[in-house]
């Protein structure tokens, strides 16, 4: 059984009242859509890194990196509230780019298999 550092517990506890607190709280127009997909702690807990998809284009992922620094004393005070934490982490919002990335793979690998024919 592998133990979990007190990082990771409180970065899963982060993600799950952001994505509730987004869900319910938050009527930014800029935040619509948005989801929470990782949040990484420092070591220290004092520094939290939240990365975030959303859908539509290039221009929506900057919108909603603006509605997040925007929304960050608001987020911050709530999360205060809700985790009890003694120090409440500096939150810095960064756009997740690893699901463009698989969709450009898949791209290329279906246009590869298109390119050489149907599997005999």
């Amino acid at each position: 059984m592998t133990s979990f550092s007190r990082a990771d517990r409180v970065s899963g506890l982060i993600q799950e009242t952001l994505s509730d607190l987004i869900k319910k709280s938050i009527h930014d127009p800029r935040l619509h859509m948005t989801t929470i997909t990782k949040v990484r702690m420092s070591a220290d807990l004092k520094l939290a890194r939240i990365y975030f998809v959303v859908s539509g284009d290039e221009k929506r992922s900057g919108d909603a990196a603006k509605g997040f620094e925007s929304a960050r004393g608001f987020i911050k005070r709530n999360l205060a509230a809700k985790l009890g934490l003694r120090y409440m982490p500096d939150l810095n919002f960064f756009y997740d780019d690893s699901f463009d990335y698989g969709s450009h793979i898949d791209q290329l690998l279906e246009k590869i298999k298109t390119s050489n024919g149907p599997d005999q």
